[in-house]
């Protein structure tokens, strides 16, 4: 076991030196501990959203190019960060060994299967094999091993879920979390994009804009259209790409006669869809940009060029208790445990 290191990681930093983790391009990814870490014994890793469609799209869906991809990335950097996006994910495992300055200031205990809740982009990662992929749930499984910081933040998986089904939610958390924190009775609130992200804060809102308010879902897809209509989450599915921010006004005026959001969360996994998350929501109104694909020069010089004055919230992936609130609407909301039950499980 090596001596104290930095809290935050700086220790770990290879190149360039004085940058922090996230920032930096290569770090120090050798299993053996600093007296101020904890190693982990990865299971699988959930890359965003964002990063996991880019390399699916630039590989054309061939998984084995994928592993190739995932390897080549973490065995140049030391972590994974894709190095377009710089989003990176969380991981889950089992916690193989907690450093001596950590052993009574922590809960966990080695053996504990947990989820990190600090972002791939800064967490050591050695990757011994890539053992599959999956598609649909855009989970990496792996024989690897991680490094968590004094800082980082991590939780127990829970019993009573699946881990996929934990691990999925844990990863998009902050999203219904900032729902949770911001929504009150009687407001109108639109999510665009309705993948898990997007249900989890259609679901959490539905509840707390009750009785009065109204949610309003917009998605490019339309079978995921028909699922949210399913769930019963939203008022209003509006089946529109919000890349055409003309177009995907247009209809979302067509169905709101021109009553715009008090909140509006952006959830949508590609870019240029700035203008119509700004172009729905109402002067003074508040806007969680939660996409990692989202452009902040676009947002606040686009609400500028059309006279908008609308709050924005950079995507932020960490809310007190927000894994918390992510459980608690699938464990009360069986339609919603349901999906992600058939989606996640195998």
């Amino acid at each position: 076991m090596r001596e104290k290191g930095d809290v935050y990681g700086c220790h770990r930093v290879l190149y360039p030196t004085g940058f922090m983790p996230q920032a930096a391009e290569r770090l120090d990814n050798h299993p053996e501990i600093f007296s101020n870490e904890i190693l982990i014994d990865v299971i699988a890793l959930q890359p965003t959203a964002t990063a996991f469609s880019r390399i699916k799209t630039e590989c054309g869906g061939d998984v084995e190019k994928m592993k190739k991809e995932f390897m080549n990335i973490v065995q140049h950097a030391g972590k994974f960060q894709c190095p377009v996006t710089r989003s990176g994910g969380i991981l889950i495992g089992r916690i193989k060994e907690i450093g001596s300055d950590l052993a009574d200031h922590t809960e966990a205990k080695v053996g504990d299967k947990i989820a990190t809740l600090v972002s791939l982009s800064l967490t050591p990662l050695k990757i011994y094999s890539i053992e599959d992929i999956s598609l649909e749930t855009e989970q990496v499984f792996v024989k690897a091993e991680a490094i968590l910081f004094e800082s980082g933040i991590y939780a127990k998986l829970p019993s009573d879920l699946d881990e996929n089904i934990s691990l999925a939610l844990m990863d998009v958390a902050g999203a219904p979390a900032q729902v949770a924190a911001n929504v009150k009775t009687g407001d109108t609130v639109v999510v665009i994009g309705a993948g898990k992200a997007g249900i989890l804060s259609l679901a959490e809102a539905k509840k707390r804009v009750a009785p009065s308010g109204k949610v309003i879902c917009m998605e490019y897809d339309g079978q995921q259209c028909k699922t949210v209509r399913k769930l019963g989450i939203a008022d209003h599915v509006i089946q529109a790409n919000a890349q055409s921010p003309v177009e995907a006004f247009g209809k979302y005026n067509k169905v709101m006669n021109g009553k715009l959001a008090d909140f509006t969360v952006n959830t949508v996994n590609v870019p240029d869809t700035e203008l119509t998350t700004i172009l729905t929501t109402k002067n003074e109104g508040l806007i969680y940009f939660f996409s990692m694909s989202t452009n902040f020069v676009k947002a606040s010089l686009g609400a500028e060029g059309i006279k908008k004055y609308t709050r924005m919230m950079i995507g932020n992936g960490y809310y007190p208790n927000h894994t918390e609130i992510a459980f608690s609407i699938v464990r009360n909301h069986q339609k919603v445990k349901n999906y992600f039950a058939a989606k996640y499980t195998k």
